[in-house]
């Protein structure tokens, strides 16, 4: 369940399907068990180093299987906290609202648009909510709250993707590496392909086909790191009214920029760029010419499906063209 959007009630959710528990479980399975061969053999260390690996895993598996699913219901006047485990009953617990004192909204540092409500009770236990899923009206829900339990003096949080925001901000401003670490990055590539050459020829060996062939190669990614590395600091979305600005660098590290407004968009989705759907989705755009824009990372996928629809709002995509 997450923010709800047709109720008086604020409903927030914490915690992956079984169907995620299990592909990341099975991972790591995976990995523990490339160790098993370790046991078998009749070296002391590989047989240390193959039980520890497996205790690790079974570890990391039964921390992920055995996770909680939480869930809040905000009401007018109480909070309704369910917690399950797999297969484990459900915990429910009600905190009325002559029991809340005071309200602040944490963030999250690896995800700056991440926002979970800390509630304080009268006994001194502090209670933190799931993640808000509708990053877009923070604000307005932490007002509301507040508003709902008689909080005074709750500091409203800075939010990069809040709707009130005259402009949104998606990742980070970006900024050319300095010409020094360019450089140290390219010699270090260089070295990494000289070493073997050097090392046969110290050694009074003859350098082989692959030794020498590595020479023009270290050469070639020298030149491709001092060409191109700015082109890896990724890119930083303005959303204003009717369009977005896309702050990019060229491999040199002059700054470029790109618009897109409604009327250009083909398609806008949500899809995920990387590991997790709780943690790396992103929006991306595609224009009637063709060309694609990925927007950087937001977080879970209802995250991301909040900044989408506030981007369809501002741009006045077509209903058409909305596939979040």
């Amino acid at each position: 369940m997450d923010d709800a959007t047709t109720s008086n009630d604020i409903r927030l959710r914490e915690g992956s399907s079984i169907a995620q528990r299990l592909v990341v479980a099975g991972s790591a399975a995976a990995v523990a068990l490339c160790f098993t061969p370790g046991l078998f053999t009749h070296d002391t260390m590989e047989v240390i180093i193959s039980v520890v690996a497996l205790l690790l895993g079974a570890a990391f598996i039964g921390a992920v299987m055995l996770a909680p699913a939480v869930v809040w219901i905000v009401t007018q006047n109480e909070i309704l906290i369910g917690q399950q485990r797999p297969f484990g009953k459900l915990r429910t617990r009600i905190v009325s609202k002559d029991d809340i004192t005071g309200l602040q909204v944490q963030g999250s540092k690896p995800a700056k648009a991440r926002f979970q409500l800390a509630f304080t009770l009268a006994s001194g236990e502090r209670l933190t909510s799931p993640p808000l899923s509708d990053v877009t009206h923070v604000r307005d829900t932490v007002a509301r709250i507040a508003a709902q339990f008689d909080v005074a003096n709750v500091e409203p949080p800075l939010n990069p993707l809040d709707a009130s925001n005259p402009e949104m901000h998606l990742g980070e401003p970006v900024e050319p590496f300095s010409k020094r670490d360019v450089r140290i990055v390219a010699l270090i590539a260089v070295a990494l392909c000289v070493v073997p050459y050097a090392y046969r020829l110290w050694r009074g060996l003859s350098p082989g086909l692959i030794d020498i062939t590595l020479l023009p190669v270290g050469v070639i990614a020298a030149f491709a790191v001092h060409r191109y590395a700015n082109l890896v600091t990724g890119a930083f979305w303005i959303v204003r009214q009717a369009d977005i600005r896309v702050e990019r660098l060229w491999g040199d590290g002059t700054p470029r920029a790109d618009h897109i407004e409604g009327r250009e968009v083909k398609a806008i989705t949500v899809e995920r760029r990387g590991r997790s759907e709780d943690e790396h989705c992103i929006v991306v755009i595609r224009l009637q010419s063709g060309r694609k824009f990925r927007s950087p990372r937001i977080g879970s996928r209802n995250e991301a499906r909040a900044v989408g629809a506030e981007i369809v709002r501002r741009l006045g995509i077509a209903p058409e063209n909305n596939q979040i």
